[in-house]
């Protein structure tokens, strides 16, 4: 191994691995003899003293962003160190954040507090939408919009973390295919075990709420990195060689001096160089194909029918594919009697991709905090301005034609976005549209520089979120099981019919809709018992082995 790398491969890193919501704390062991980095729950970034974000990589002679390195060290480099330093803790914040804000749409589902979604419609393909939900619940929906995609962001995110810290330790790539196998049937595991079973009672083989989907991308975005790192090495290669060949002709001095091996050296970083924005350019044009598909497979491009009378409730046909129901369960929200799943894995994987691209720009050096901050910032504004766009130009959008409130029906030859607040912020979340996706993300990278810009001893000081955000999956599968526990409760002490059909069981839906205070109080009792426990786990999880199954919660 070149000498210039060997100080990379023995730095001390922490890990970011994401499955679902979660991260596991593995502590990576060095070259020089496997020790751990101390109580590592998450995030693999440093903050270093400088005004620096280390990601763990050191300072690279030119920017291989998402290269693993495969040429593992033997000790025959000197052993160096790197310092523990704080944590940059802003994807630990987003994470925990994104959490609280699932719970608050759970409890309220539970216990039929509201109707879910920011419509009484589904926020579906096609699907006329003829009133609003109230005010509150309009909010909380809004809110609880940013938590699929960011949990698919940090999914992508926290593969390239995985990846390149294994690599260091002489990981080959079947290595990491095995382990990105491993993750996503246990994560298809949880899923049954914890929610098929006790909801499905019997009748459903498979329920798909998220966990299915995050198994299937966490897979797919693994391997996909996988692809781009070797494709990425022998892309640099092929330049250089051929490069070279193109010099064939030109005679080489006998003696080489330091100005040819300069000269070399600038070829080979020219090459990495443009492999690595080539490569980029790629995932880029991944994240944008894998929503776009959502668009191009509807089955109705997204139009609500225009003949259609005012106030017309029915569903908008076709609801399927041409292609069969295995197909559509893999890109569409299915219903069949034996599979339920409003998360169709495919049309969740632009965000984890989307996480890949960002994890490679940003382990690419040591950034400036304040650059990080400012990109994310930028970043978020950029895409917030992409979704205005979306509105006036009537593109990215799978409800067209399908809001019919009071304010479109008085106008309707009005740009149906602009007829009202409400109306401008309507996206479509099953499946996501384009719209959905940049709004979401763009909020998500806003609430990345924002925690990325508090002070670390401010940042470790917010309540709950950072133990939230070190132990997500184990949150997830609790919380749900906590609340569904408190809303059979508070449903037989304040419920009461709602007047219309609940559509899991067909029969009269009953909740606590009317009385806030309840759920209000619910949830944050439910945050309470989780904060303790979820600190408890990220204890017992840290004394496992970097291995160890229990560290994919």
């Amino acid at each position: 191994m070149p000498s210039d790398h060997g100080a990379i491969v023995e730095a001390r890193s922490s890990v970011q691995e994401t499955q679902f919501t979660a991260i596991p704390d593995e502590a990576v062991e060095t070259s020089s003899g496997g020790n751990h980095a101390p109580n590592l729950d998450t995030a693999g970034t440093h903050l270093e003293s400088n005004g620096h974000v280390d990601y763990g990589v050191g300072n690279l002679p030119h920017p291989i962003y998402g290269t693993a390195n495969d040429t593992p060290n033997h000790g025959t480099a000197t052993t160096t160190h790197a310092t523990a330093s704080p944590r940059a803790l802003s994807p630990d914040l987003l994470r925990g954040l994104l959490m609280v804000l699932q719970a608050v749409d759970h409890c309220s589902v539970s216990q039929g507090a509201w109707r879910h979604g920011v419509a009484l419609e589904s926020e579906g393909d096609g699907t006329i939408v003829n009133k609003w939900n109230d005010p509150v619940p309009w909010t909380a929906r809004m809110l609880t919009h940013l938590c699929a995609p960011g949990f698919m962001f940090l999914l992508g995110m926290g593969i390239v973390y995985f990846g390149r810290s294994r690599s260091k330790l002489g990981w080959s790539a079947g290595q990491m295919a095995k382990h990105f196998a491993v993750r996503a049937f246990v994560l298809f595991a949880v899923n049954e075990l914890f929610f098929t079973l006790p909801f499905g009672r019997g009748k459903i083989l498979i329920l798909n709420i998220i966990l299915l989907a995050l198994g299937v991308n966490y897979l797919l975005a693994g391997l996909i990195w996988l692809a781009v790192n070797a494709s990425e090495k022998a892309l640099s290669t092929l330049l250089e060689s051929s490069y070279a060949s193109s010099d064939d002709d030109i005679e080489e001095p006998l003696l080489q001096d330091e100005t040819t091996h300069s000269s070399t050296k600038s070829v080979s970083a020219w090459a990495v160089r443009c492999s690595w924005h080539i490569h980029n350019g790629i995932l880029l044009a991944l994240t944008i194909i894998t929503i776009a598909w959502n668009h191009w497979l509807s089955p109705h491009h997204g139009h609500c029918p225009l003949a259609s009378l005012p106030g017309y409730t029915g569903p908008t046909q076709p609801k399927s594919t041409s292609l069969g129901p295995w197909f559509d369960f893999w890109f569409l929200i299915v219903q069949y009697p034996l599979v339920i799943s409003p998360f169709p894995p495919l049309a969740w994987l632009s965000p984890a991709i989307l996480g890949l691209l960002y994890a490679r720009i940003v382990l690419s050096r040591q950034w400036k905090a304040y650059t990080i901050n400012a990109s994310n910032a930028l970043v978020g504004v950029l895409l917030m301005l992409l979704f205005v766009l979306t509105r006036l130009l009537h593109f990215g959008n799978l409800s067209e034609n399908c809001l019919r409130m009071s304010e479109q029906l008085a106008s309707p030859q009005r740009n149906q976005y602009l007829a009202s607040f409400r109306s401008f912020f309507y996206i479509t979340k099953y499946p996501p549209s384009f719209s959905y996706v940049v709004f979401t993300m763009s909020l998500n990278f806003l609430l990345l520089a924002v925690f990325g810009a508090l002070p670390e001893k401010v940042a470790r000081r917010i309540p709950m979120l950072l133990t939230f955000g070190q132990s997500a999956l184990f949150f997830y599968v609790v919380h749900l099981m906590l609340y569904s526990g408190f809303g059979a409760l508070v449903k037989g002490w304040f419920g009461h019919e709602l007047g219309y059909t609940d559509p899991m069981n067909g029969k009269p839906a009953v909740g606590t809709a009317g009385k806030p205070a309840v759920m209000w109080v619910t949830w944050l009792v439910g945050l309470v018992i989780l904060w303790p426990l979820c600190r408890w786990y990220g204890r017992f999880k840290s004394t496992k082995g970097v291995n160890s199954v229990w560290r994919f919660f």
